[in-house]
């Protein structure tokens, strides 16, 4: 028998809710059902699984109120808990509109005058996800929604931290009868999520770098391909005719949003020895006019830190930088208010590479800050890094970032902005370093991660003999 999991509430700190993960056995018999319904999904068509999304998509909009209020109680945040519904909401349209042009198969003629060619692909059976507790909701589905129109089920198991989502959204799926057949969404913890990758087909992880290894090691046993969207350190780098306003701005935002428990963070800030002072004094001035979401949900923009666990290695890392020479100029500790973990956004100069706030992932709203003598240093500092996310670089002239951001190590880089891949997300590009494994996330390989392909080597002249018997040594 499994045993129940209390999940704890960000806001209060009480643990108001309780999951229970499947044991083993009952697990592998979800999987097992959901191939036998892929079966049916996969001749449905792309017209049949589009019309089944539409459906989900106006049964998630009658339950949207449900739906944000037990993201809310997940996350301890509003606003965002809003964007992430209705990114959600349309992204289905998007993979909607997206799919039938990416699905059709080709024929063409080959070198060789007698064999035509005919390629197409095939949906892989299962596809098993395993996603964080940051944004719930999107990311349980920004790898489904595509696997499902690609002709795949899904089996999702979403972070323990945040499960409570998952009921009012399983009450939408159980609505569209072919849906239902093909996707499930299953609570647990790690167990539940190593278990998971011995029934599928294909594994796509959202998470740390320790966890991911975990699963790409498992994934190569069964000899299935892993998809791996793991850890940032994402640095952002101000040049000398950057605008300030501009950029403080961006970097504000991209450092504090989602109270910084974002994988796109800003997280280490390289300045221009010139700007520099400038530089932190108008970020400090903007981060003072944020206000904590609390002692109600609408009382600021910065909501509680959502995991225990992640409070603790925030202020670990705080506390190491000030042991270590850093200095503070706001915030810079991490509040229990009304039982809640909190922390207001902090921004550090006298920072350094020997500090854990600038080597080690922090996920909080946590600004650090080192001046840069020149651009080859700037660079140096930015890929001192085991991570390879993303990154940012402010500057009056675009063709010079562009060619600073061609020499640093990272899949995306936002030009005069933070986060970009945040609300964009037709740029195809893959995660370097120890940032993630396999291919991109965004763009239209998105789709095609979720099909092999075939080819048919087709003879078409009427001789009966293989053609190599015809030829002389």
């Amino acid at each position: 028998m499994s045993k129940a999991i209390e999940v704890r509430n960000p806001r209060t700190g009480k643990f108001d809710y309780v999951i229970l993960p499947p044991p083993p056995k009952l697990l592998s018999q979800q999987c097992h059902r959901l191939r036998r319904g892929q079966i049916i999904w996969q001749k449905l068509g792309i017209e049949g699984r589009i019309a089944a999304l539409k459906a989900w998509k106006q049964a998630i909009l009658s339950d949207r109120t449900q739906l944000i209020e037990a993201l809310v109680s997940d996350t301890g945040r509003l606003s965002t808990s809003v964007t992430e519904v209705d990114s959600f909401i349309s992204s289905i349209d998007k993979w909607c509109n997206l799919a039938p042009q990416l699905i059709q198969g080709t024929a063409k003629n080959t070198s060789i005058p007698f064999i035509a060619l005919q390629q197409m692909a095939v949906p892989y059976p299962l596809i098993g996800v395993i996603s964080p507790w940051n944004f719930p909701l999107l990311l349980s589905t920004i790898d489904t929604i595509p696997a499902l129109l690609a002709g795949c089920a899904v089996i999702v198991k979403p972070s323990e931290i945040t499960p409570r989502f998952v009921a009012p959204l399983m009450t939408t799926i159980n609505t569209i009868p072919q849906l239902r057949e093909v996707l499930n969404f299953v609570e647990g913890a790690g167990q539940t999520g190593a278990d998971l990758i011995e029934d599928v087909d294909l594994i796509c992880f959202t998470g740390s770098v320790e966890t991911g290894r975990l699963v790409a090691e498992s994934a190569a046993q069964k000899f299935i391909p892993a998809f791996l969207e793991l850890g940032g350190k994402d640095p952002a780098i101000v040049l000398e005719s950057a605008d300030l306003d501009l950029a403080t701005s961006a970097i504000l935002w991209g450092s504090v949003v989602n109270s910084g428990q974002s994988c796109l963070s800003i997280e280490r800030i390289y300045v221009a020895e010139s700007i520099f002072e400038e530089f932190y004094h108008q970020l400090v001035t903007k981060a003072h006019e944020l206000k904590l979401a609390y002692p109600t949900i609408e009382s600021g923009e910065i909501g509680p830190i959502i995991c225990e666990k992640q409070a603790a290695i925030i202020n670990d890392h705080l506390q190491d930088a000030v042991s270590k020479g850093a200095v503070i100029h706001c915030g810079g500790k991490v509040e229990e208010l009304g039982g809640g973990w909190w922390c207001r956004p902090t921004v550090m100069t006298e920072v350094d590479h020997s500090m854990k706030v600038m080597t080690e992932e922090t996920f909080g709203p946590i600004m650090p800050i080192m001046p840069f003598a020149n651009i080859e240093e700037a660079i140096n500092l930015a890929n001192d890094s085991i991570y390879g996310l993303s990154a940012a670089i402010f500057s009056e002239s675009e063709e010079l970032a562009l060619e600073i951001g061609m020499q640093i190590d990272v899949g995306a880089i936002s030009i005069n902005d933070a986060g970009l891949t945040a609300i964009m997300h037709e740029g195809e590009k893959n995660s370097f370093k120890f940032s993630g494994l396999g291919g991109s996330r965004m763009g239209k390989a998105a789709f095609k991660r979720f099909m092999r392909k075939k080819a048919f080597l087709i003879k078409t002249n009427t001789d009966k003999d293989p053609w190599w018997f015809n030829n002389e040594d």
